[in-house]
């Protein structure tokens, strides 16, 4: 299989399902209706053809934290403090660093690695070496951790932790590598009344694994290609990428 990381050609199948990471995580498949594919890392539990799925969940106590020591221009990792939430190695990995506040603030940054921190403590981000700090980050920056949203993906949920990335269109083993549809004609579950066509859908906020209709105020994810039947997978199309 080869694919890139803004992918319009691949070689191998799109329902593929393999144990080894094959090409980048979020790496593109456009095929050749337009339909768009993001290669994803599953989390904890198998994926379920037609349903609607979350990156990995945000941290709150990973937001607006402070940098333990200053950072100069070009360097490659920078230390902050994790609030009263531990950090598993590599959560970060392929995610962003956001500085929000104070020095350095408006610029963001890849996280390559970093290890496993306690709760409370200091946490050494090494960020990619092509992206290094832009303007110093000084003990008064304040800065965001935000994962990379195709590493660890999770079934949406009513009570959203992460937003929505995509609707899967075969099961992915747990913890495995596979595609998931963020463009195109879908099935989808909708929990709703049945739509009108070009309705827009949202990501429910009642039932997991689910689109409604656009009613409610969560993000949407596209539009009804039916008068579609509520708790039935109905097609719609999506517009998440």
């Amino acid at each position: 299989m080869k694919v890139t990381s803004n992918a319009q050609a691949f070689d191998g199948g799109m329902r593929e399902n393999s144990e080894t990471q094959q090409t980048d995580l979020g790496a593109k498949y456009v095929d050749s209706n337009g339909a768009v594919y993001r290669y994803v890392k599953v989390g904890g539990t198998a994926t379920v053809a037609g349903k609607l799925y979350d990156g990995p969940a945000e941290i709150a106590n990973h937001q607006n934290i402070t940098v333990a020591a200053a950072a100069v221009a070009n360097a490659t990792s920078v230390t902050v403090t994790l609030g009263a939430t531990a950090a598993t190695a590599n959560y970060y990995a392929g995610g962003k660093m956001v500085v929000n506040d104070e020095d350095g603030q408006g610029f963001s940054y890849t996280i390559k690695s970093h290890p496993a921190a306690s709760l409370s403590t200091t946490l050494v981000l090494t960020l990619d070496a092509d992206e290094p700090i832009i303007t110093a980050l000084t003990t008064s920056s304040q800065v965001t951790l935000v994962p990379n949203q195709y590493n660890g993906v999770i079934i949406h949920a009513a009570s959203e932790t992460g937003i929505p990335i995509g609707v899967a269109t075969k099961v992915i083993t747990t913890l495995y590598y596979g595609w998931i549809q963020t463009r195109g004609i879908a099935s989808c579950l909708i929990d709703a009344s049945p739509a009108d066509v070009g309705q827009e859908v949202d990501a429910s906020t009642t039932t997991d694994g689910s689109g409604t209709l656009g009613t409610v105020a969560t993000a949407s994810i596209g539009y009804a290609l039916e008068s579609g039947v509520s708790t039935e997978y109905n097609s719609i199309f999506l517009m998440m990428d």
